[in-house]
């Protein structure tokens, strides 16, 4: 193992072993989504279905140094977390390396386990700020914020979350320049920014990451991401790319049981995780942030069955927890008396 590379965490569950397929247990975490996998949603997987890692919500770390005291309130509620998401990353994006410096050190203050930085998000805004995907095209600005994270937290591990390229597939000249910088673990979403997600994930690009990695003799992780539908289908691309792990993002849309394998839950279980989903964020968000958000969930969590169309109609009617666990209590008073 490179002893330049500060693995923290990262280093115990690397030794995991996984007697049923003879060698290292794959490590399984869960993407961070903006405003899907925030506080009341970690919580309400930590509980069903715990991932090997949580990640934060992406946060700014010029806002973090910047913002206004109301301001940086708001922004910390995106780092908020408990001692059941743990092992838990804090993900940060930014431009500027003093900024990220300061941001870093906070971060190791708020006693996160890690740091990752953005560098994928095709957001047009975030990238006129020279941060998400746009780093792509600035590897030696991309290099200086990492050493920033470095000094601002040396005892956290700090990794990576980027894409194969920018307009085309760069591996072969931008993953050299953050393998340089001795990350502990670099995420591949395998499309270009071009791409977004209107193209099919070609993981034949994370196979290719992973020869990189052994050419330069290097032991940062590398962990594949894009179109995975479950542990089983991680499982499978792991063994075809010969990646240490798989990070799933969509699948875990009204599917907090996701990492826990479970299928087939029952209907009233489902909503009834809905509500208690519901009320988790207006305890941990109400006032902070719009309870339009929850409705993204409500779909989901709402799948295909007698009455769901009419079900999911009137939860997006409602504007309070208590609306959702009356409209819930009734669908299943109904269901249950038919």
């Amino acid at each position: 193992m490179n002893d330049n590379i500060n693995f923290g965490f990262w280093e115990k569950l690397q030794q995991q072993s996984d007697p049923q397929r003879g060698g290292v247990k794959p490590i399984f975490v869960l993407a961070p989504m903006a405003d899907v996998t925030d506080a009341p949603f970690r919580s309400i997987i930590a509980k069903y279905g715990k991932p090997d890692v949580f990640w934060t919500e992406f946060v700014s770390a010029d806002g973090l140094v910047r913002a206004t005291p109301e301001g940086k309130k708001k922004l910390l509620k995106d780092l908020e977390y408990s001692e059941a998401e743990r092992p838990i990353v804090a993900q940060l994006f930014g431009s500027k390396p003093e900024y990220m410096e300061q941001a870093a050190k906070l971060v190791q203050d708020l006693g996160f386990d890690g740091i990752d930085i953005n560098m994928g998000c095709p957001d047009k805004t975030i990238e006129k700020q020279g941060c998400g995907a746009a780093m792509i095209k600035n590897p030696a600005l991309a290099r200086e914020i990492i050493r920033a994270a470095k000094r601002g937290a040396p005892n956290l591990p700090v990794s990576v979350k980027t894409r194969v390229g920018f307009n085309t597939v760069e591996l072969d000249t931008w993953l050299p320049e953050l393998l340089a910088e001795d990350v502990a673990l670099v995420t591949i979403h395998a499309r270009t920014r071009k791409e977004m997600s209107k193209v099919p994930a070609r993981w034949e690009h994370i196979k290719r990451a992973v020869e990189i990695r052994e050419k330069m003799k290097k032991d940062t992780l590398i962990f594949g991401n894009g179109d995975v539908k479950d542990l089983d289908d991680a499982r499978k691309k792991v063994d075809e790319t010969g990646c240490d792990g798989v990070m799933l993002g969509r699948a875990i849309f009204g599917n907090p049981w996701l990492f826990s394998e479970r299928k087939d839950v029952p209907i009233e279980e489902r909503l009834k995780v809905l509500v208690e989903h519901t009320e988790k964020f207006e305890e941990i968000l109400g006032g902070i942030k719009n309870f339009a958000i929850m409705k993204k969930h409500f779909k989901s969590y709402v799948g295909e069955f007698p009455g769901a169309k009419e079900l999911r109609e009137k939860l997006m009617e409602t504007t309070t927890a208590k609306e959702v666990k009356e409209v819930v209590d009734t669908f299943l008073h109904n269901l249950l008396t038919k």
